[in-house]
């Protein structure tokens, strides 16, 4: 059987749910139809929803006509619920659009045909209320007008060549076919409907069920099969609760079969593991429990605890993030002897049904925060608030809902180390494109930090809504990358770097140039030809712009975005000097750089230095005791190097002078030359000169801001740990230890040749019964053997402690325990792999050179 899941959309009272009692039963699902406002609709059947009249909640149904079984997901049509209409999207194989014959198209109709557009949702539209005579051929102009020409009367004989020359004009191959003999292939018209070049249009009266039977025909004629993969995959729309409090998780099967008790995995954005239960296939408010669900199926499962909406399962991605965004944040108030933290952790769980519902703790002023669509949410917030977790609550005044981002990237650095405790944390932050919100990477060797602390701090990153330092408002559009971090062997919890974590990313805010965000709207406001001066006036006012205005007979269009601030209200004196006639359409097109930043700013008053509870100051210790070091001098005490996020061209130059320089000496040097084309191949002419090219450098590393100590720079290599370390030497050691010894003195040689630093390689020789150790100069490198009992540890920890007091000091290794020696005696560390890295850039820049004379 035919699998279609098809979702119903309009705008509040056009007669939607009325419409899907209608299918419902001419399908013969019900046996009496129900109506909205007599409070016995199949689908609306939540008390706040027959009490006040419309849809709230998405419901499901399930019907069969003829070979084709449709899943019909009955979606809100209040524009403060369409969130909830939004997440259906997703799923939808197709869309019933619904539009009042006697309203027309009206202004959140026209944002329902954007998000179909944006889901590329193949539509059917029902022209509902044609028994109050409305004028069909004026409702099909304006379609054609404000939607597409692609609408088509799909009531009309299907023999009448108008109706196929109209189709004909839509599609190249329906073209193709009518010319050729004049028919039009049924098959045709379903490619070109999910291509979404025809939209058929029918009308009716579904509450008289005038033109129900035909529209259901129609579905049926025009929905093509749907072919789905082998391959398991579902996606999650939607997160409920039944009457008994088990969690629910609505998923459509778009590949493979789920039966109860598989066990099923998060992606990598969420990774959890857990069973499923039981599947439910809900009709209306009853369900039933099956074992298996197929292709096509939208089911609802119990089981799962982690599951969010928007996710992929299996084979199937996640979502993309959602168009509608709630742009109003209010203060809830709680009625006397309620805990506001229980209350917190209980409002948790709606947040989780409604991703879009923001529940924000502001702990500097003990209050919790809501973030909504418009009052007529909040009114039905306050009676979920009041059945389900039996609290009283009220609302403040609603004001904008802000977010914050940076304008460049910035490290950030926590450090955490009170006594008997240690963690340090770097994060890469920077700006992504807008509406990206957050993204969360790792950039960052094991050799230095644990796969499993990276993951903690991943966690980390992820379990909070991190806020901004202008207003404390959440951030967004940034992506934190963990780039580097250090843990104690004895003394780091869990908890270290939870801390470290929190202090990284604010102390990055505090350093970067943040930028305040404000939601815009787009919008579409037709108004009489006569008044276009007073509306661009105010648009502009408002701090909006707009385009060409577009005249349409006696009406004019124009088209823009402005503030949400400025606009929100804006409806009403649209209506006032046009006496009624004009329209306003408004959908958020996502945030923008504040208009009046410092106006915000100073109104909400925050003061991030004495947020106590989001500090991004770190902790470090000192002769037993810890202290605090301000955010600003953090990079004075951190005990990783930082990065360098700018190189300019000198810089840039120097590194490519320096090896031309060395490639120039090289050619004067037989002993060298052997070592160096034993690493780049034989070089047949001295290169004399070298022309740099400018260009946008990659970040390098650097050594951390603190300031540096005169005197050369001495690089201490473990050997053997640098052999065992590096994937070619590794495999050249397997078979010849001494050949893995002889290949990395050849690549450090060069190394040092391109760096002019004072290199040490030390080679462990403490086995070696009567050996008083030795040195040998290998050209410009020392190759140091240690002495019996003498460890290549020991070695360098001696020599940093007699030479750092003077020298700036890097040591090359990836053993643990010599990292802290390494900080103790003064010095710094390159992991292995950092070593690599540099290795390999020295070699790219003298290639590069060579390839170039």
């Amino acid at each position: 059987m035919n699998r279609v899941v098809i979702g119903i959309l309009a705008h509040v009272d056009s007669g939607k749910t009325t419409l899907s009692e209608g299918m419902l039963y001419s399908a013969g699902e019900i046996r009496k139809i129900g109506r909205v406002d007599h409070g016995d609709a199949f689908l609306d059947s939540h008390e706040i929803e027959r009490d006040k009249g419309i849809t709230i909640f998405s419901k499901q149904a399930v019907m069969r006509f003829r070979d084709t079984e449709f899943t019909l997901l009955d979606t809100p049509g209040h524009v403060d619920f369409s969130t909830e209409m939004e997440r259906t999207l997703s799923v939808l194989d197709y869309a019933i659009l619904v539009i009042s014959g006697t309203d027309g198209i009206q202004n959140h109709t026209e944002t329902l045909w954007r998000l179909l557009a944006r889901y590329n949702v193949p539509t059917f539209i029902f022209v509902n209320k044609m028994d109050l005579n409305a004028d069909r051929n004026a409702v099909l102009d304006e379609l054609h007008t404000r939607f597409s020409d692609g609408c088509i009367d799909f009531t009309q004989n299907p023999e009448n060549e108008d109706f196929r020359e109209s189709l004909a004009m839509c599609d190249e191959s329906i073209m193709n076919t009518f010319l050729a003999d004049g028919t039009v292939k049924n098959q045709d018209i379903r490619n070109a409907v999910v291509q979404r070049k025809i939209f058929p249009c029918y009308f009716g009266s579904a509450l008289k069920m005038e033109g129900v039977s035909e529209f259901l025909e129609g579905l049926e004629l025009y929905t093509r099969q749907i072919i789905y993969d082998d391959k398991f995959g579902a996606k999650v729309f939607k997160i409920a609760e039944d009457e008994q409090g088990t969690r629910l998780t609505y998923m459509k099967i778009t590949g493979g079969t789920l039966k109860v008790k598989t066990l099923l995995k998060g992606n990598k954005k969420n990774e959890w593991s857990e069973k499923v239960n039981q599947i439910r296939i809900y009709s209306g408010a009853k369900f039933q429990a099956v074992d298996e669900a197929f292709p096509g199926t939208v089911c609802a499962v119990t089981g799962l605890t982690q599951t969010y909406s928007g996710e992929g399962i299996g084979c199937e991605p996640d979502s993309k993030n959602a168009v509608l965004e709630p742009v109003l944040t209010y203060r809830m108030e709680l009625t006397d002897g309620i805990d506001v933290h229980t209350a917190l952790t209980e409002l948790r769980h709606l947040e989780d049904e409604d991703p879009q519902l923001h529940i924000i703790w502001n702990e500097q002023l003990q209050e919790i925060h809501v973030q909504v669509m418009g009052e007529v949410q909040l009114e039905v917030l306050k009676r979920i608030i009041k059945e389900r977790f039996g609290i009283d609550i009220e609302f403040s005044h609603g004001g904008i809902a802000y977010r914050e981002t940076i304008a460049a990237p910035v490290e950030g650095v926590g450090h955490y180390e009170p006594l008997r405790h240690y963690a340090e944390v770097h994060l890469l932050m920077e700006p992504t494109e807008k509406g990206s919100g957050m993204q969360f990477a790792v950039n960052c060797s094991e050799d230095s930090l644990d796969r499993n602390w990276q993951r903690l701090i991943l966690t980390h990153l992820k379990e909070k809504a991190h806020i901004g330092v202008l207003t404390g408002s959440p951030i967004t559009d940034i992506k934190i990358t963990l780039i580097a971090g250090r843990a104690h062997q004895k003394h780091t919890e869990g908890g270290d770097f939870r801390q470290a974590t929190y202090r990284a990313v604010r102390q990055g805010l505090k350093m970067a140039e943040s930028v305040l965000l404000e939601p815009w709207y787009e919008f579409h406001l037709e108004i009489p030809t006569e008044n276009v001066g007073r509306a661009m006036t105010d648009i502009q006012q408002m701090g909006g712009t707009f385009s060409q205005p577009e005249t349409i007979g006696d009406m004019t269009r124009i088209s823009g975005s402005a503030p949400v601030a400025t606009m929100r209200d804006y409806q009403m004196d649209v209506t006032g000097y046009t006496h009624g006639k004009g329209r306003l359409n408004c959908i958020l097109s996502g945030y923008e750089p504040c208009h009046n930043t410092e106006e915000v700013i100073a109104e909400i008053g925050y003061d991030s230095e004495t947020d106590i509870e989001n500090p991004a100051d770190s902790v470090f210790c000192s002769h037993g005791a810890g202290f605090v070091v301000k955010w600003d001098k953090v990079y004075d005490h951190m005990h990783i190097d930082g990065i360098k996020l700018d190189q300019d061209d000198d810089e840039e130059e120097n590194v490519y002078q320096r090896a031309n320089d060395y490639i120039n000496m090289v050619a004067d040097d037989n002993e060298l030359m052997q070592i160096f084309e034993r690493t780049y191949g034989p070089v047949r002419r001295k290169v004399a000169s070298y022309t740099v090219k400018k260009s946008t450098p990659d970040r390098k590393s650097h050594q951390k801001s603190k300031p540096v100590k005169l005197g050369d720079e001495y690089l201490l290599v473990d050997g053997y740990n640098i052999i065992f370390a590096w994937d070619e030497l590794k495999e050249l050691a397997k078979d010849n230890l001494n050949m893995a010894r002889d290949r990395l003195i050849d690549i450090l040689c060069n190394y040092q040749g391109f760096k002019q630093c004072n290199l040490i390689l030390v080679f462990d020789a403490y086995k070696v019964k009567g050996n008083v150790g030795s040195t040998e100069k290998i050209h410009n490198i020392n190759v140091v053997y240690t002495k019996e009992a003498e460890t290549a540890d020991m070695y360098i920890e001696k020599i940093t402690h007699k030479i750092g007091k003077k020298h700036r000091v890097r040591v090359a290794t990836s053993d643990n325990l010599e990292q802290i020696i390494i900080l103790g005696n003064g010095a710094t560390r390159l992991s292995a792999n950092e070593l690599l890295q540099e290795v390999k850039l020295a070699e790219k820049t003298i290639m590069d050179i060579i390839n170039s004379n």
